[in-house]
């Protein structure tokens, strides 16, 4: 009995050991964890312009639909879809057999007609002549005026004839009219095709390119009146889909002289620089109007910015790399980042990734990047 007990007691020693040792294993584990990383981006300060933003559309400055303008199979496409062609380029050819063959066939009355012209020109001389010595009759003059005049007239339809067939043997290549991208041909070789049977392709102008959009009366009058004659003319940025800002600046060169009566809103047109071709014709984008002369503000990235009932705040990182939360207020936008206007000052770091894994007053691991426009 005595053994049994010892042995008992030996055992649950040993475990109560082995259970101490877990919890100090335990505790180590959690004292050694590093604390949670983090990005952040130092508040900056830039020049920045006052600006008004509106929903505008991207369009050619021109759009032309190609289409056969004489009957025929369509015998060549000499393009590639899709692509930059230059102004007066070959783009399509209409079967010319047959336009050829009329232009022969007209050629050949014509000097027919010339033959016959000269002819009656003899004829007239002749009996001018014969009238003059009083030998001839002047009814035959009068005959021979008029089949002269007959075959000048002939002369002239073929002339004119041959005008038309020659025009319409120009018509069976069909060139680019401007300078521009061309589209998906909408009609394959080896169709008949004519004036009916629609655009084989359209072909727009890209570089320079429009964007326009609307204006409502209240912000054109806001516009006017603040400017003054002193005041540099409004820059215009398109903002992209993914909210980069496109790097060409744009000019207003059209303003509307009529008022939509639906929207009650004047459209304004400005003209960018394309030579990327980023800009697409049909292409919906955020217009940027920059209007004044610059001012100092503060800018930080939109994805660093948290909204809540009580407002808009960031995560701070400060001197010694704990986290902050700082109420704070917006201002305008300027591409993907934000101004602020109260709650930061330049140099303040605030969180940009990591703000998921992190809570105020916590120790964290900062990363420091530039900030990006």
């Amino acid at each position: 009995m005595r053994s049994r007990s010892l042995r008992r007691s030996v055992v649950l020693g040993l475990a109560a050991l082995a259970l101490a040792a877990c919890g100090d294993g335990r505790q180590a584990s959690e004292v050694a964890a590093p604390p949670p990383a983090v990005t952040v981006v130092p508040v900056a300060t830039e020049e920045i312009r006052p600006s008004v933003t509106f929903t505008g559309r991207v369009e050619a400055r021109d759009t032309v639909e190609l289409r056969a303008r004489v009957e025929g199979f369509l015998e060549k496409r000499l393009f590639t879809e899709g692509q930059d062609v230059k102004e007066g380029e070959l783009l399509f050819v209409i079967e010319q057999a047959p336009y050829k063959a009329s232009v022969a066939e007209i050629k050949a009355n014509i000097e027919k007609a010339k033959a016959t012209l000269q002819l009656a020109d003899v004829e007239v001389e002749r009996q001018s002549q014969l009238v003059a010595r009083q030998t001839g009759t002047q009814q035959r003059l009068d005959e021979a005026i008029a089949q002269q005049g007959e075959s000048r007239g002939e002369l002239a339809r073929q002339e004119a004839s041959l005008e038309k067939a020659e025009l319409e043997l120009g018509y069976t290549e069909i060139h680019a009219p401007i300078a521009g991208r061309i589209g998906r041909a909408l009609i394959s070789v080896g169709n008949f095709v004519g004036p009916s049977s629609g655009p084989l392709a359209t072909l727009v102008s890209i570089d320079p390119i429009y964007v326009t959009f609307p204006v409502t009366q209240r912000e054109m009058l806001e516009m006017r009146r603040n400017r003054t004659p002193d005041d540099p003319p409004p820059v215009i940025h398109v903002q992209l889909a993914d909210g980069s800002r496109y790097a060409q600046a744009g000019k207003v060169n059209f303003i509307d002289v009529t008022v939509n009566e639906g929207t009650d809103t004047v459209l304004v047109r400005a003209t960018f620089p394309n030579p990327d071709r980023l800009l697409v014709d049909g292409q919906l984008v955020t217009v940027v109007a920059e209007t004044g002369e610059p001012k100092s503000a503060l800018v930080i990235p939109q994805q660093s910015i948290q909204v809540d009932q009580a407002g808009a705040f960031v995560l701070v990182v400060d001197g010694e790399n704990k986290v902050e939360v700082r109420r704070i207020k917006t201002g305008i936008e300027v591409g993907a980042r934000l101004t602020v206007t109260e709650g930061l000052t330049a140099g303040e770091k605030v969180i940009t990734e990591g703000i998921q894994k992190v809570r105020p007053g916590e120790l964290v691991q900062a990363t420091e990047v530039k900030p990006s426009a």
